[in-house]
């Protein structure tokens, strides 16, 4: 078999295309493989469709394909320009690379196999040998054309929450489909528009925002007004996690405020505020001596472990009495941190309590945030947000990417 038949057998070169030639450079450490078609083809419009087409003329290009062996290959070829009547001359598309692309579709497919499991740069320099914008651009294509094709039609619960882009108050907002396990929205910010942003993108792959029936959002004044204007059936419940997290920053605030009195509360911060599984043994000791004193931490603190709880109790009704009780003892604290996050807390009563209704949080997201924050990290961050954007779909979006194969 001569070698221009086997190339033409490996890269599924068929009628009216074939593989007219082939050079390999030892010393480039390269392989060409010339393209070209047969004399009187004819071919399909790009845009219309119109079968046979006469060429008009054709234009040289060249594509970056898959190595062979260590050996970087490339195929070239004239590609035809057809004369449509109906679109005039357009270039036509070729079957082993897409429009506009340096790559061939299984180069292309290659790149996003190593794009998904490897940090880009690594992936660009030390695997493919190009520059990660060239490996961006192919990322990019992929997934967009994947989360335009979503199904959003059953969509009916969804978990709302930010995560950072990069440091200082840069933040993307993101919305994950609680019963799919997986993110269907990603924007910049995290305003009120955000919410109305994944409304129209749920509308426009399927979905309807009528049919959301339960949002899980932290307190924010900006979600919160997103949720009611533009997921108008949904009952929203609040995160049980910021929740805690509110009372945390509390406790905190009042050892900041003692600590200049009580020299002993200083360093012991993540003593208060993490969960007794979550301690060291030098913390669980040092919390075993500090919570039996007197001091005010000590207090806010034990209203801390009371307020959590309340997810304990087994009704909602048992729920709602233990929270009322809380917050009428949180009030008469004589602790101003632990008075104002009741004050917090009696001001978005029922979607706290709600959860015991829908027993949804955003324990999964939190999940999700770590996978984002874990491929930002082993990059060392990345450019903008829309690289961000695109690496948080593909971990977590559960995309159908359709690569080449």
């Amino acid at each position: 078999m001569r070698d221009n038949d086997l190339f033409q057998l490996a890269l599924g070169i068929t009628s009216p295309w074939f593989v007219a030639s082939s050079g390999f450079d030892a010393d480039k450490k390269r392989l060409d493989i010339q393209l070209d078609f047969k004399s009187g083809s004819r071919f399909d419009c790009p845009e219309c469709k119109t079968a046979g087409c006469p060429v008009h003329d054709t234009v040289k290009k060249t594509w970056r394909h898959l190595d062979f062996f260590q050996h970087q290959a490339f195929l070239t070829a004239r590609v035809p320009r057809i004369t449509c009547t109906k679109c005039g001359v357009r270039l036509v598309t070729v079957p082993w690379a897409r429009p506009n692309s340096g790559f061939t579709l299984l180069f292309e497919g290659f790149a996003m196999a190593l794009a998904i499991h490897l940090p880009i740069a690594v992936a660009a320099e030390r695997f493919l040998k190009i520059t990660d914008k060239r490996l961006w651009r192919i990322v990019f294509h992929y997934v967009r054309a994947a989360v335009a094709r979503m199904d959003l039609s059953g969509v009916t619960r969804v978990c709302i929450d930010e995560t950072a882009a990069k440091r200082g108050h840069d933040y993307i907002t993101l919305v994950v489909d609680i019963d799919g396990r997986r993110v269907v929205f990603v924007a910049d910010g995290r305003s009120a528009d955000t919410v109305r942003q994944f409304a129209d993108h749920l509308e426009d792959r399927g979905g309807d925002a009528s049919r959301i029936k339960q949002a899980c959002i932290d307190m924010s004044p900006a979600f919160i007004s997103g949720v009611t204007e533009n997921l108008t059936e949904a009952e929203m419940t609040f995160d049980r996690f910021h929740v805690m997290k509110l009372l945390g920053d509390a406790v905190d605030d009042v050892r900041r405020a003692e600590v200049k009195a009580r020299p002993e509360l200083k360093g012991t911060r993540y003593v208060w505020t993490k969960n007794a599984p979550n301690l060291t043994a030098k913390q669980t000791s040092m919390l075993d001596t500090l919570s039996s004193t007197n001091l005010k931490t000590a207090r806010a603190w034990r209203m801390r472990l009371t307020f959590q709880d309340i997810y304990a109790q087994p009704a909602r009704a048992w729920g709602e009495l233990f929270f009322d009780k809380w917050i009428s003892w949180a009030k008469r604290s004589r602790l101003e941190p632990m008075k104002a996050v009741a004050r917090t807390m009696e001001k978005h009563r029922e979607g706290i309590l709600a959860w015991f209704d829908s027993r949804i949080s955003n324990g999964l997201i939190e999940g999700i945030n770590s996978l984002v924050q874990a491929a930002k990290a082993k990059a060392r961050g990345y450019r903008n947000s829309e690289t961000l954007k695109a690496v948080t779909y593909m971990v977590a979006g559960k995309l159908d990417l359709k690569l080449p194969t």
